[in-house]
């Protein structure tokens, strides 16, 4: 059987037609080998090592390494505090009134602080509770909190629950106080996340309000009963007349 590798003109007539595939071109194993080399020898030995690794190694390199590593360590600690700083919470987490001050009120600077009050015998407090709880591993670099209405307002109405304070540098920047503002008992994750982005307490992906659409709907159903009734309202004047 030929060799379909083979440099002749039968071959390269098949290939042409696509009979036969490409010709494999031989691999020069020792070119690679000197391109790998070359690439690795562009990459300074400290930029694979760990912080750990470059205190122990710090006696091997000369002083211009050292000025570069320098350089690159505070980079990497950089990373690092901003990476632990975004990821530094990640849950909702329960407190009571007397932490609320220092929780909440005298948080860090710049940071966005989401409270939820709620009473765990309103269901409408429960299914807020479940959908910050999504929110807040979502949202990692902001702080979800929630109280027992009761341990920071005493004699607080139900009416007024779920309510929500959206804090930054001891702020109110946003607040939802009942059911409706909260999103009604049909609250959908996405329309509470982007309640909250609207205020800035998170930066969220959606391009538009999830409640649009529901809202365009109805205001298209008042429009036609509205166009519907004048013209009912106008026959029957005309069979009075």
């Amino acid at each position: 059987m030929q060799d379909p590798n083979e440099d002749t003109e039968w071959n390269e007539i098949l290939r042409d037609f696509g009979i036969l595939p490409p010709k494999e071109e031989p691999k020069d194993e020792i070119e690679e080998m000197v391109l790998r080399l070359q690439k690795e020898a562009m990459v300074k030995p400290y930029e694979k090592m760990t912080l750990g690794e470059l205190k122990e190694a710090e006696d091997e390199f000369d002083e211009e390494d050292m000025r570069a590593i320098e350089i690159y360590r505070e980079k990497r600690l950089q990373e690092w505090n901003a990476l632990k700083k975004k990821q530094k919470f990640g849950e909702l987490r329960e407190i009571s009134g007397n932490q609320y001050v220092n929780e909440v009120t005298n948080a860090e600077k710049d940071l966005w602080v989401i409270i939820h009050l709620y009473r765990s015998s309103i269901p409408m407090c429960l299914l807020v509770n479940h959908q910050l709880s999504l929110l807040a591993k979502k949202f990692p670099e902001t702080k979800f909190v929630k109280a027992v209405v009761n341990s920071c307002i005493p004699h607080y109405h139900d009416n007024c629950l779920p309510t929500i304070f959206v804090y930054k540098n001891g702020q109110i920047e946003g607040k939802f106080i009942g059911i409706t503002e909260c999103g009604g008992i049909n609250l959908k994750l996405e329309e509470l996340e982007w309640k909250l982005a609207e205020v800035g307490a998170i930066e969220t992906d959606l391009e538009e309000n999830p409640k649009k659409g529901i809202a365009d709907m109805m205001v298209s159903s008042i429009r036609n009963t509205s166009i519907y009734g004048d013209g009912d309202s106008s026959n029957s004047d005309n069979d009075t007349k």
